[in-house]
């Protein structure tokens, strides 16, 4: 049995909660979080203690840790966890400073323990089955990806504060798609991005809707639209254009009740956020990582993506100041 301790007791820490219960193979065993009222209450949901991050980390006992605490906190938390000689699955990103991230990711691969970053929609069953039937050359070469991520809503102004902005908060996420999918990272990207949604998420110097565009090294492209709003639910789909034919990873909805009469045809919304889209994905990323550190296989998605995919975000932040195309490679 892997012994666990959960680091962050918020919404997300409730998912992995969850997930790391319900496995065979893992237990939970300690919660921490600066909020003792809310450690407390995950910790009572689950029958496991609450206790300080550094004492979970110190813990002989406690053979991994899964990482949900404030992004300011990632570096210094998995270079403490690793060091004491525990795994690790920290969300995303793996910081909010490309820098830091990349020392992080240097000092990190000196100890030899696996760490994962939790780009959950890589093990979206749907996104998970476009990406291995694109592999298996079933529409031939890939040409063109289209990537459409929309939240139904905005987070609070004071979330965005401390959020890194839209492209290291919420675009990553399609930055590390775009990878998985592609199976390479792109030359050049170049961003557009506006605030529509909400003026107060311009006023505190971030964007709510962007487009960004990548092109590859054999001429491909894939495009990534994010909005922080769509007034009919959580959008979330992929489109790619092969040589051969196309693929498609549609939305999933509230129920697959269709309603047809003569006044047209009706269907449900997409599910309305990301902790009801991506259960399965979370369940399934705690079971990969778990087969990764009982039989000692090679880690899926790890610093190298997190660093990867944070220094796409960065290269786009940099490209909308600019106004023209940023090579990543100069990043």
């Amino acid at each position: 049995m892997i012994n666990v301790g959960l680091l962050g007791a918020g919404r997300i820490a409730g998912v992995h909660a969850s997930a790391i219960s319900s496995h065979p193979s893992s237990s939970l065993v300690a919660v921490s979080d600066i909020n003792h009222k809310a450690a407390q209450s995950l910790a009572s949901s689950y029958g496991c203690e609450v206790r300080d991050s550094e004492q979970i980390i110190a813990d002989q006992s406690i053979h991994a840790v899964l990482i949900a605490t404030s992004t300011n906190t990632h570096s210094e938390l998995m270079e403490q966890a690793t060091a004491a000689g525990k795994a690790v699955l920290c969300e995303k990103p793996v910081d909010l400073d490309l820098q830091r991230a990349r020392e992080c990711q240097s000092r990190i691969q000196k100890t030899g323990q696996p760490v994962m970053i939790g780009f959950n929609r890589r093990f979206d069953p749907n996104f998970a089955a476009l990406q291995n039937a694109l592999s298996k050359g079933e529409i031939g070469k890939a040409e063109l990806l289209s990537i459409t991520s929309f939240d139904p809503a905005p987070p609070p102004t004071e979330y965005i504060k401390v959020s890194g902005g839209l492209f290291k908060d919420m675009m990553i996420h399609d930055f590390d798609m775009a990878n998985f999918i592609m199976g390479e990272v792109p030359i050049t990207l170049i961003a557009v991005a506006s605030s529509m949604v909400n003026p107060e998420i311009e006023k505190v110097g971030d964007v709510d809707t962007a487009v960004v565009t990548m092109q590859y090294l054999n001429g491909s492209m894939a495009v990534i639209k994010n909005s922080r709003r769509a007034a009919y639910g959580y959008d979330q789909r992929l489109e790619i254009l092969g040589s051969d034919g196309l693929l498609q990873a549609q939305n999933v909805l509230e129920n697959t009740i269709v309603k047809s009469t003569q006044n047209g045809v009706l269907s449900a919304k997409p599910s309305y956020f990301f902790l009801e889209r991506y259960m399965l994905a979370y369940r399934a990323e705690w079971a990969t990582f778990m087969d990764a550190i009982i039989q000692k296989k090679d880690i899926p998605v790890g610093m190298d993506d997190g660093v990867t995919a944070l220094a796409m975000a960065e290269a786009a932040k940099l490209s909308f100041a600019l106004g023209e195309p940023v090579e990543l490679s100069k990043i």
